[in-house]
């Protein structure tokens, strides 16, 4: 074989290499199974449209939804423990749990006095600081538009995923621990660093930001200053990201169609913050295409991974058959 045709076959080979890995695949191994009814509600309180869980390094489960009390912790059993933040929101949509216990929310609408904002409170309930001001939009170091996330890292640094497609903004800003505006990155578009609806942040062992870049179905990785490091589509259109301790990366998907993202279907897929390979998909299997199994992923220390549904108004949570 010439020296040309070697080089033509091996540009080939890699091509259709990228192709195939750049395609969120839909029928990899499921080795999980639904727990029905899990978490267990007193009758007072009424599942809203839930959008966030995370588990706290007790193993406690934190619940964000879309009816008051908003938010809910529960014990592995399912008991709920604890609720607070009533009348809080416009919509809840963020939620993150520091290594302290502190319960981070973000609420991604606003009307008059309320809304557009970021929350820290303590693990019993009370405020802590506020980001953004109330009811207020704007492209400023002290205001948001549409805020849909927010992560802190090791060193409390926060990060706010600040956008929620639409005429919201299409940005990541980044504060110091004591809420101290730092820098911001991003704005609307389909290149390296732009993004369409950053729906959810998650960071990895390596202190990378992995952001759920939705409207472009993708997800883009980016170092603590906001320099682009890769963008991934084999997890399909994300709308939640959790990254456990060994690195293994969650990532559901609640709006994949032929019109959003031909060829991939939605549900839960898991593989390696590593080196990006993909290793199970949980397949949505709602006959409803309004009604999507969930937006928002995590997992515990087990294992057990837990799925906050919008549409479907549940928290869901799966174990190893």
């Amino acid at each position: 074989m010439s020296n040309s045709r070697l080089v033509k076959l091996i540009f080939l080979i890699l091509v259709l290499g990228s192709w195939v890995y750049a395609q969120a695949p839909n029928n990899l191994p499921n080795p999980y199974q639904p727990v029905e009814s899990w978490a267990k509600l007193p009758p007072e309180i009424q599942w809203g449209q839930v959008i966030s869980v995370e588990p706290d390094a007790k193993g406690k489960i934190w619940v964000f939804h879309r009816s008051d009390p908003a938010i809910l912790e529960f014990d592995q059993s399912g008991k709920l423990l604890k609720s607070f933040a009533t009348d809080m929101f416009v919509q809840a949509h963020g939620l993150f749990v520091d290594r302290d216990g502190n319960v981070w929310v973000t609420d991604a609408q606003g009307k008059p006095g309320k809304g557009h904002q970021v929350f820290k409170f303590s693990p019993d309930g009370k405020v802590l600081m506020t980001l953004g001001k109330a009811g207020v939009t704007g492209t400023g170091p002290d205001t948001f538009n549409g805020p849909s996330d927010v992560v802190i890292g090791n060193n409390g640094d926060i990060f706010v995923a600040d956008g929620h497609g639409d005429n919201t903004n299409a940005r990541i800003v980044k504060f110091s621990k004591d809420g101290k505006f730092i820098k911001a990155w991003g704005k609307k578009g389909s290149g390296p660093g732009e993004f369409d609806t950053p729906h959810s942040m998650v960071l990895d062992s390596k202190g990378r930001l992995f952001v759920a870049d939705r409207g472009n179905s993708r997800i883009q990785i980016f170092d603590q200053d906001g320099k682009f490091i890769d963008q991934w589509k084999q997890f399909g259109r994300p709308s939640g990201l959790f990254i456990s301790k060994d690195d293994t990366l969650y990532s559901v998907d609640s709006q994949s169609d032929a019109m959003t993202n031909p060829g991939v279907k939605r549900g839960i897929r898991i593989g390696s913050a590593k080196d990006g390979s993909v290793k199970i998909f949980i397949p949505d299997l709602n006959t409803d295409p309004a009604i999507a199994l969930a937006e928002g992923v995590s997992a515990d220390a087990k294992g057990d991974i837990y799925a906050a549904g919008v549409s479907s108004m549940a928290l869901h949570k799966f174990v190893k058959k």
